[in-house]
């Protein structure tokens, strides 16, 4: 991003840089709630929030304008909100300043703003971008062949983010490792979630030879209907094993009774039951989308090629050569599409 020269003036400069360099200063005043902010993203709740103290996003929505446009903004510019959705605890709102759309972040009872959800992709990563050092990754059990378990819900956005990571760690080792994509057993993205997570189920079972290139398909934009026609899957094989799934595991029977779900931080019924995998869900200790899994062991890591690979090598006995592939060090963005620069930090939907 260009700076302005020495000398010259906000003004003379674009809205966006404008508000930018006003968020900056702003954001010095503010820093602790970007962990808040994350941690509310990620699943967790601002403390002490009841019902009383929401505002209705007409409300939030005249609010926040009002403050960028007194405290952010220069005389004569203004910004105005075009779009405000519920996130969990949060307001996202689209303010549009300019030519530009920024996505910002608002608690419910107006008492916290977020200016700006920042990008900061690169093409590569940075060694200041890894918080751990896989090659110092311990294992306690080892394998001549390992097992792998990834734990996601399909539409975590921070799921997708490693599923995308791990898939060119999967094409590489191959038959070197047994691996198993198994799902969170509650879902946070609706009963579109419920269905992805079927379909993925019974395409792993009964078609595994096409599992990967369907998934790698899924992850480009979320488009299921297109997958399953590009990857040429028999959808009777499919459509038989997921009537069967769901039989078995309750999870539409469940879905239309609430009283079975998982209660949000208010004591509500939020989330529904996916029991496909309740089993290993409960023996790991499954608490989030993602939840990676070696040899019996919760294991974290870097959600970049090359970081999985290290961390997934350091379960067998004797690491093969494919070890020694060269991956890519840049950490996919969460959610479906195929840009990088996404965090290396542990961000999870849970």
């Amino acid at each position: 991003m260009r700076q302005p020269e020495a000398g010259q003036p906000l003004a003379e400069t674009s809205p966006w840089l404008e508000l930018t360099y006003k968020y900056i200063n702003y954001m010095k005043k503010i820093v602790i709630l970007g962990s808040l902010l994350l941690l509310v993203l990620a699943g967790c709740s601002f403390p002490g929030l009841s019902a009383k103290d929401v505002l209705s996003p007409e409300d939030a929505k005249a609010k926040v304008e009002e403050f960028i446009n007194t405290n952010l903004m220069n005389p004569g510019n203004k910004a105005t909100i075009t779009e405000i959705t519920e996130e969990g605890d949060l307001y996202k709102i689209v303010v549009n300043v300019g030519e530009q759309n920024i996505d910002s972040y608002m608690s419910k009872d107006g008492k916290k703003f977020f200016p700006q959800v920042m990008d900061i992709t690169k093409d590569e990563a940075t060694p200041a971008d890894n918080n751990q050092d896989d090659s110092q990754v311990q294992i306690d059990v080892k394998k001549d062949k390992p097992e792998v378990e990834l734990f996601v819900m399909s539409h975590c956005p921070f799921g997708t983010q490693i599923e995308k990571g791990i898939l060119p760690v999967l094409e590489a080792l191959g038959d070197k490792i047994n691996f198993e994509l198994k799902f969170c057993d509650y879902a946070m993205h609706g009963e579109t979630e419920l269905d992805e997570q079927l379909n993925q189920y019974c395409i792993q079972k009964e078609q595994p030879d096409k599992f990967l290139s369907y998934l790698k398909c899924f992850l480009e934009d979320g488009d299921s209907d297109r997958c399953l026609n590009e990857v040429d899957i028999d959808m009777n094989k499919i459509d038989v094993c997921v009537v069967a799934a769901d039989k078995e595991s309750k999870v539409k029977e469940q879905f239309a009774d609430k009283s079975t779900w998982k209660i949000d931080s208010k004591g509500n019924p939020a989330y529904p039951l996916f029991n496909v995998y309740k089993a290993d869900n409960d023996k790991y200790g499954v608490g989030g989308s993602p939840t990676l899994v070696i040899n019996g062991e919760q294991i974290s890591s870097n959600r970049d090629s090359a970081s999985l690979l290290n961390t997934i090598c350091a379960g067998f006995n004797e690491a093969p050569e494919q070890c020694s592939t060269k991956l890519s060090t840049s950490s996919p963005s969460p959610g479906f599409g195929s840009s990088t620069g996404g965090s290396t930090t542990g961000a999870t939907c849970n």
